[in-house]
């Protein structure tokens, strides 16, 4: 009895682990269009909206400007069934180092200010597409 319930056993965590390798296929190019962000500093201050545009993706590569910088090494990782980006964007204080998930029709995202120490959560809506 013992040899049948751990076989039993083993078989369904085998099946576990071969569904789990099997993610849903997702497509960058749902990114394209302008996004509303909103850049707000604590969840009770008001809203600051600023603009990203993502004009096109090109395999895991994307081209787009973020609060009217042109964005920098922007990449796009689709591997764990979600869509995922990074990219960097620079003024006069030094480089932002940005990153986003796709979660149902927004972004979420951090800045990590690296000329001014800081890490801000923003998050964004489509404009257009």
């Amino acid at each position: 009895m013992r040899s049948i319930a751990l076989i039993l056993i083993l078989t369904l965590l085998s099946g576990c682990a071969t569904s789990a390798d099997r993610r849903p296929s997702v497509d960058a190019n749902v990114l394209i269009g302008s996004w509303q962000v909103d850049l707000r500093p604590r969840p009770g201050d008001p809203a600051y909206f600023q603009e990203f545009v993502i004009s096109s993706v090109d395999g895991n590569r994307f081209r787009g400007s973020f609060y009217g910088t042109e964005v920098t090494q922007a990449r796009i990782n689709t591997d764990w069934g979600a869509v995922r980006i990074a990219f960097v964007t620079a003024d006069g204080s030094g480089q932002y180092h940005h990153s986003a998930t796709l979660v149902g029709d927004r972004l979420q995202g951090l800045s990590n200010a690296t000329g001014r120490d800081f890490l801000s959560y923003w998050s964004a809506r489509r404009q257009s597409q």
